[in-house]
């Protein structure tokens, strides 16, 4: 790719992502880092039009259970809030493909984080059908994955 925009509200994680993707991509290649939340619509909304990407792997999202179960309104903040902007946005400025990194754990949830990743899941889901069967035009193509490892 001619630019990688990396984006996430932990700025340790994504100093050190940065860090590590300098020694491995090629030179031409232009790294944006931003830290930002993705339930922030406005701040989200201005990546997106500064620089227009043309494929979004969302994994932002909370992933530990016991965490998530004392704190269930960060849970639904980001994982469902935060997703559905990130969808909306990738439609709303021709994204051609938004990928949704999910969890097993959202297959059968038992849980808040589980749930809210569920939710998130269908959401995406339904865009995904909503831009194919009803507005039957070229669009953003929304996809969901469950990653057999963690990176």
């Amino acid at each position: 790719p001619s630019k990688i925009i990396l984006v996430d509200q932990a700025e340790s994680g994504l100093f050190d992502l940065e860090y590590e993707l300098v020694g491995r991509i090629p030179s031409n290649t232009e790294i944006v880092v931003k830290v930002a939340d993705v339930s922030d619509i406005n701040r989200m909304s201005y990546i997106f039009r500064t620089h227009k990407p043309s494929i979004v792997f969302h994994a932002a999202a909370y992933k530990h259970v016991p965490l998530m179960e004392k704190n269930p309104y960060e849970a639904v903040k980001i994982n469902i809030l935060g997703t559905r902007i990130l969808a909306d946005l990738a439609a709303e400025n021709g994204v051609d493909k938004f990928v949704m990194v999910s969890t097993d754990k959202a297959v059968n949830p038992s849980n808040v984080m589980g749930a809210s990743k569920r939710i998130a899941e269908m959401y995406v889901q339904s865009k995904h059908y909503k831009y194919k069967q009803i507005l039957n035009e070229k669009n953003t193509k929304f996809i969901t994955i469950w990653p057999t490892r963690y990176w």
